[in-house]
């Protein structure tokens, strides 16, 4: 019921809801829900990060680059290096770390 929570979390949310589905030492697993306009603010991941998009889409930024991903669209999150995520409607996105 993980991602029910997300979204249910996300209809009074006045910034990204995240959640962690599944973990452990070798990799972690975590849905995030943003509504349109809402950002991700500019971060960085240590380790090897996959970001999928479920529903939606989002829009990927680093540095000078900018990338539009759509439902189902999917993309590898260099490590340590600045990026953030805008949605472009309400969108519901998979990260896959490790």
């Amino acid at each position: 019921m993980i991602i029910k929570n997300v979204l249910s979390q996300l209809e009074t949310a006045a910034a990204p809801v995240a959640k962690i589905i599944q973990s452990s030492e070798y990799f972690k697993t975590f849905v995030i829900g943003l509504k349109k306009g809402m950002i991700w603010k500019e971060h960085k991941t240590a380790v090897q990060t996959r970001l999928l998009v479920v529903e939606g889409d989002v829009r990927y930024v680093e540095n000078e680059k900018s990338v539009v991903l759509h439902k189902h669209d999917d993309m590898q999150i260099p490590v340590n290096i600045l990026h953030s995520l805008e949605a472009g409607e309400d969108s519901l996105c998979f990260l896959i770390q490790g």
